[in-house]
């Protein structure tokens, strides 16, 4: 790095990161949720209804991650390397419930929207690593109860995953770089605005398209996430930001 700017990067990746590894989006007009009613498959609500329903579903896409075709891309390859050669702190917080950016080698990683190879017993909270299916019958491997068994994702409706420890990063970083999401949903995209007032960070974003919240970015660089996102990480490790 050529003596220019440093310090904390936060990265937020939305599923445009995943696209390329074979993965649908959802807000697209051919997304996942042109095809299935949120209501019915992402809410609380929903799996009260209709648990099967619910667990069908996540049994596809839990299938669908582990598939020989879906593997890390370029992109999450760049963020594993920014965050392994960058000097300072790098922190990717991931709207994203695929474990791409783990196959991608990054370490410092916050799911806040959850992991789908992860499932939670709603009747004594705890969390395991899970790659098979569920349904309403599972036994809980910690309490030994069935009937509380769910995908461990965040539902609308519920809160986030590790929100302070976010406004914390997100208030000690001078730059904030948002990649492949639709900047529609919070408050994931409410964190430019919080970069910007509570850091006076650098921002930029990395996308297909402009995203709802485009014009809060200082820089922005459109394209496939395979082409623009190792180009940049390879920018600003020799050149800084």
């Amino acid at each position: 790095m050529r003596g220019r700017k440093r310090g904390n990067i936060v990265v937020l990746t939305g599923a445009g990161i995943s696209k390329e590894s074979g993965l649908d989006t959802f807000r697209d007009a051919d997304g996942l949720w042109s095809r299935v009613n949120l209501e019915d498959v992402a809410t609380p609500e929903g799996f009260a209804r209709n648990p099967k329903m619910v667990h069908d579903f996540y049994n596809h896409r839990r299938r669908e991650l582990q598939s020989d075709n879906v593997r890390a891309n370029a992109a999450h390859v760049a963020l594993g390397r920014l965050e392994a050669e960058w000097p300072d702190n790098v922190l990717v917080v991931t709207q994203n419930i695929d474990a791409l950016h783990e196959e991608g080698g990054s370490k410092n990683l916050i799911h806040m929207h959850g992991e789908m190879l992860k499932a939670r017993c709603d009747l004594c909270g705890a969390v395991h690593d899970w790659t098979g299916d569920m349904d309403i019958g599972t036994v809980c491997p910690a309490c030994d109860a069935a009937g509380g068994m769910r995908p461990h994702v965040v539902w609308f409706g519920e809160m986030p995953f590790e929100m302070e420890r976010i406004s914390r990063a997100l208030a000690q970083c001078s730059l904030f770089v948002s990649i492949g999401t639709s900047g529609n949903v919070y408050p994931a995209a409410g964190f430019v605005q919080e970069a910007i007032f509570s850091a006076r960070a650098h921002t930029v974003e990395l996308n297909m398209e402009p995203s709802e919240g485009a014009t809060m970015f200082a820089e922005t660089v459109y394209g496939p996430a395979t082409e623009v996102v190792p180009a940049w990480v390879e920018r600003v490790l020799e050149e800084g930001f």
